[in-house]
């Protein structure tokens, strides 16, 4: 397999599974949906931050340790599925708990007119803390940091696509900022998408329904993880 063979292979198989709904997809249309842009670009980063550190982390063998060590897989396995069922549950619990959302003042609803991110996010130092861009990316970031699956995938995949003679590390990470590079680009027209149907999504009945399903959604990740092999 020479190099443009290996790029091009790669790409078609990551690019079919970024584009198939999962865990990722969920998290990134729930929150620009609810009107959270820079928070949505954080768990894009977030998620690609995770990926990044797997694909490094595969291609100096440093996730062998995943399939050679029981015990460092099962501890992964089980923080990972923790975490996602305590923020699935998270979500269910508030959506159950949200009252209705009071009239936008005219200084926001003017805001979101002008396509700044002020109403999106929720106005003052809040939206820096809870709606912004790190809280975004802490959250991308751990979904997928938690997942042994990850990292035991870019094992199995990318010693396939590294062509003979090649240095495992670099054409490793440059693999792996191909997946990336694919990653933002379909995240790019999901958070457009999102925005374009949010006005139809803004009642808080609907953001309930949607946090209910997105909640569900993650929560039976975090299970399907907890007890799968």
């Amino acid at each position: 397999m020479d190099t443009a063979t290996a790029l091009w292979g790669f790409a078609l198989l990551v690019g079919l599974l970024t584009i198939t709904p999962g865990l990722d997809t969920a998290l990134i249309l729930r929150t620009a949906v609810l009107g959270r842009r820079r928070r949505a670009w954080g768990v894009v980063l977030g998620i690609q931050t995770g990926t990044l550190a797997w694909g490094v982390l595969a291609s100096a063998g440093a996730t062998a340790v995943l399939t050679a060590s029981h015990l460092a897989y099962e501890v992964l396995r089980w923080a990972g599925a923790a975490y996602l069922v305590w923020m699935g549950g998270r979500m269910l619990r508030d959506s159950w708990r949200r009252s209705p959302a009071p009239a936008p003042a005219p200084a926001l609803a003017a805001g979101t007119a002008a396509g700044t991110d002020t109403a999106a996010d929720g106005p003052g130092p809040a939206a820096d803390s809870g709606d912004g861009l790190l809280a975004g990316w802490r959250r991308g970031a751990l979904t997928n940091l938690l997942n042994p699956k990850v990292g035991v995938f870019y094992v199995a995949l990318l010693p396939q696509f590294i062509p003979p003679g090649a240095p495992h590390l670099a054409f490793g990470t440059l693999l792996t900022c191909e997946h990336i590079a694919l990653g933002l680009a379909w995240s790019a027209v999901l958070v457009a998408f999102a925005r374009a149907v949010r006005h139809w999504l803004a009642g808080d009945r609907a953001r309930r329904v949607l946090d209910r399903i997105t909640g569900g959604v993650v929560a039976a990740f975090g299970v399907r993880l907890a007890v799968g092999d």
